[in-house]
């Protein structure tokens, strides 16, 4: 980490050797948009937030004993804003990330919305077939539509309940609508109440999915007392050490391909939101690529 204030804006603040396209092995996608957000708004100005302070990390991983940002990370432009309907969005954020994987690029999404992270799942199901989800989330978030979208944050994972194995994690808050299609297609949701009781029933139903997993994660998944700074807070949730050692034994049990990070609504000066968003993403990194036991 430099304490110089000019440090270049990118993920990490990253000089050109490490943060240049051809270079890099991860692309972080920034997509700045909650046009469908129903509670608070906000959220379009997470990833400037996230990439904001993920410039004064630390870029050695202490638990790792390594630098994940040797990886070359570079931070494309904005890919979609709120100009664009959401159907628009989710054909751009597609068509970006597809880019990224022809490339031979982990691409990495940083909303936004939850809405944000169709787009990437579908790129990554067209390189990956048999590809597998794990969502993080407070939220099922798979409603059929709402407030006449099916692209809202709300239907995010609709688009693949009972076409993709997923498993939902951390969740505490569904409609009724919900619960029918959880029981009808026998969706895995491992309530929050449950994961921070004991990950064990959590990490069977990783066991269950294919090799190839990708992973979105809603900061909301989070108790808001260390992340306040979403749209919809809800009461409870996991803490930071047991879902970094969940993410850590995804990433010995299956293969991790891709993941997103969304929903971080920046609260001002209270920058510690900002800087868990950050870091998570470059925990994720530093499991995928340097952690002991992982699978390549």
């Amino acid at each position: 980490m430099s304490q110089n204030p000019e440090l270049p804006l990118n993920y990490g603040g990253l000089d050109e050797v490490h943060s240049s396209l051809d270079r890099s092995r991860i692309v972080i996608l920034p997509v700045p948009y909650d046009r469908t957000a129903s509670y608070m708004k906000g959220t379009a100005k997470g990833p400037d937030a996230l990439i904001h302070a993920s410039r004064f990390m630390e870029l050695y991983d202490d638990e790792l004993d390594a630098d994940p940002y040797t990886l070359g990370i570079h931070t494309a432009p904005p890919v979609s804003g709120n100009d664009d309907e959401p159907e628009v969005m989710t054909r751009k954020v597609e068509e970006a990330t597809a880019r990224c994987l022809e490339r031979g690029k982990m691409a990495v999404v940083v909303g936004g919305e939850h809405s944000v992270a169709v787009g990437a799942i579908k790129a990554y199901h067209r390189k990956h077939p048999r590809l597998s989800l794990i969502q993080l989330d407070a939220h099922g978030d798979l409603r059929s539509t709402y407030e006449g979208s099916e692209f809202n944050h709300a239907c995010a994972m609709h688009h693949f309940a009972g076409r993709l194995p997923t498993l939902q994690v951390g969740i505490r808050s569904i409609s009724r609508e919900e619960r029918d299609l959880i029981r009808e297609k026998r969706l895995m949701v491992i309530p929050a109440r449950d994961f921070v009781a004991g990950p064990q029933m959590a990490l069977e139903a990783v066991d269950r999915l294919t090799e190839e997993i990708y992973l979105t994660i809603d900061v909301d998944y989070f108790d808001p007392a260390i992340m306040p700074a979403t749209g919809t807070p809800e009461p409870g949730g996991p803490g930071w050490y047991e879902t970094l050692a969940f993410i850590r034994e995804i990433c010995r049990r299956k293969r991790l391909v891709g993941f997103d990070v969304n929903e971080l609504r920046p609260l001002g000066d209270d920058v510690a939101p900002d800087f868990l968003a950050a870091k998570l993403i470059y925990k994720i990194l530093g499991y995928r690529f340097f952690a002991p036991g992982r699978r390549d």
